[in-house]
């Protein structure tokens, strides 16, 4: 089965809320077998709108992935995001 892959781009405009977040949001994602790639960092953006954060976990599948958005534990991290980042979100399967 495919791996799954979150692809996230985030302008934060609430530090300490979105450091709630984050701090919450790693365990939810492991719990689902996630791992981030990339998280934050250096990036070069070469089309399109850049947001200074940007977002790689991958999953054991897109199923795995979805389950964790939806899941109790991060959408309790994102209650914290919520209001304090514009974010984008996909979610893609990999090759």
């Amino acid at each position: 089965m495919p791996a799954g892959y979150w692809i996230a781009h985030v302008a934060v405009t609430d530090e300490e809320a979105y450091g709630r977040y984050a701090k919450l949001a790693g365990p939810a994602i492991a719990l689902h077998g996630g791992a981030f790639l990339a998280r934050g960092g250096r990036y070069v953006s070469l089309e399109g709108q850049a947001r200074a954060r940007n977002v790689l976990a991958r999953f054991p599948s897109v199923e795995a992935a979805e389950a964790c958005y939806r899941s109790p534990e991060y959408q309790e991290a994102l209650s914290h995001a919520r209001g304090a980042s514009e974010r984008d979100l996909i979610i893609i399967e990999g090759v």
